[in-house]
């Protein structure tokens, strides 16, 4: 199983209306973080399909090691230094 890469080191904060789709990058290749630009092309990943439920702000992972994807879970705060 591939490690996704450090895209960043705090969530990236997005607000989106009831219904609109974001989808988010899982490998952490991505020029247009928490979106998904297609740089996981030839990798095993795939962007994950969030459709927001209610107008709000949302807090997304950026470090990718969140257990709880897309959101930011605070597994930022715990990055060994070589990640």
């Amino acid at each position: 199983m591939a490690i996704p890469l450090v895209a960043g080191t705090k969530p990236a904060i997005v607000a989106l209306k009831k219904g609109e789709t974001l989808y988010w990058c899982s490998c952490g290749r991505s020029q247009s973080q928490p979106s998904c630009d297609g740089s996981h092309e030839d990798t095993e990943f795939q962007p994950l399909v969030f459709v927001a439920p209610k107008d709000d702000d949302y807090y997304f992972c950026t470090c990718k090691r969140s257990k709880k994807p897309p959101f930011c879970d605070g597994s930022h705060k715990h990055l060994a230094d070589d990640d």
